[in-house]
């Protein structure tokens, strides 16, 4: 299959990384350091499932080169879906494929918004990873999984075939969820709760799942996020949260979050699409949300100076 990689970090960069070492035909969308360092020298991934090494890549920063492609897959800032979405026009094709990995539960719907919803599958992934150097992606836990289907959950030829792709691939498993919303929520369920905690902590998850204090604001971030989902009418199963405690619990204790490590590294991040988006969809089905409140607030004057927009005091 043809894919383009439209995001080239962490997540875009593993998966890319790990398709193109398989055979698959690859090119990765980037920018900046980032992709001049592709350009010249290809792209390394030092991995707990095995390094990867790409002698020579294909990679671009104009997606309008490529003409249309078997699959997009989109791992940028889910702050840049949108834009990410209008860039990718000219690699939609009638047959097109486009899968969102990313951490929040809005992607697809953003995606279809732009691209109509005949392209767009539900998708999620789970991965510990991150662009260590430009041209040098670092995984460092979790094994990487990626999960997608049909935004209906009918069975498609279309998603078949994408697994059997992914099947041969090396360091991924790949399934496809007999609900995909389920499988979205739930992963959102533990990321969003490890990125408010650390986020406001500064402190990696195997502190704060430690402190009895910082372990209550866990416990209770993530029942808040299991009431939105069910009142969204996500079919969650009776122990969710405690699912999400347990995976919470067997993750590296040195690990954090991506909004994290950009939220102590003065850069935007991802609070809107993670714990502002639990305010905003538990007010619209009447679901009272006081702790991600506080946390979306709190880290709300550093988010928007990040971004150049906090006003002037007064």
């Amino acid at each position: 299959m043809k894919f383009a990689i439209m995001g080239s970090g962490g997540v875009g960069g593993y998966f890319g990384a790990r398709l193109a070492e398989a055979g698959e035909d690859v090119t990765f969308i980037a920018r900046g350091e980032h992709l001049a360092a592709m350009q010249r020298q290809g792209l390394r991934v030092s991995s707990i499932k095995g390094d990867v090494d790409l002698a020579q890549v294909k990679a671009t920063e104009d997606p309008a080169t490529l003409g249309e492609v078997d699959c997009v897959i989109v791992a940028v800032k889910a702050w840049q879906v949108r834009e990410a979405a209008e860039s990718i026009r000219p690699l939609v094709g009638p047959d097109t494929l486009v899968l969102p990995l990313e951490n929040g539960v809005e992607a697809a719907d953003i995606l279809a918004e732009v691209l109509g919803e005949a392209p767009v599958l539900d998708g999620l992934c789970g991965i510990l990873a991150w662009r260590e150097a430009p041209g040098h992606i670092r995984h460092a836990g979790v094994d990487p999984f990626i999960r997608f289907g049909e935004r209906d959950n009918h069975s498609s030829a279309r998603t078949a075939r994408l697994k059997a792709v992914f099947d041969k691939v090396h360091g991924v498993s790949a399934e496809i969820p007999d609900d995909i919303r389920v499988a979205q929520w739930s992963k959102f369920l533990f990321i969003c709760a490890m990125s408010g905690i650390g986020s406001i902590t500064r402190a990696p998850i195997g502190v704060t799942r430690q402190l009895p204090e910082t372990r209550a604001l866990i416990q209770a971030m993530l029942e808040e996020i299991d009431q939105v989902a069910r009142a969204h009418g996500v079919a969650f199963p009776a122990d969710a949260v405690a699912r999400a405690m347990q995976f919470i619990d067997a993750m590296p204790a040195e690990s954090t979050s991506s909004m994290q490590r950009n939220i102590m590294a003065g850069e935007p991040s991802e609070l809107e699409s993670q714990n502002g988006a639990v305010v905003r969809l538990g007010q619209a089905v009447g679901v009272a949300t006081p702790v991600h409140g506080i946390i979306h607030a709190a880290l709300l004057p550093q988010e928007l100076a990040a971004r150049g927009e906090l006003p002037q005091a007064t």
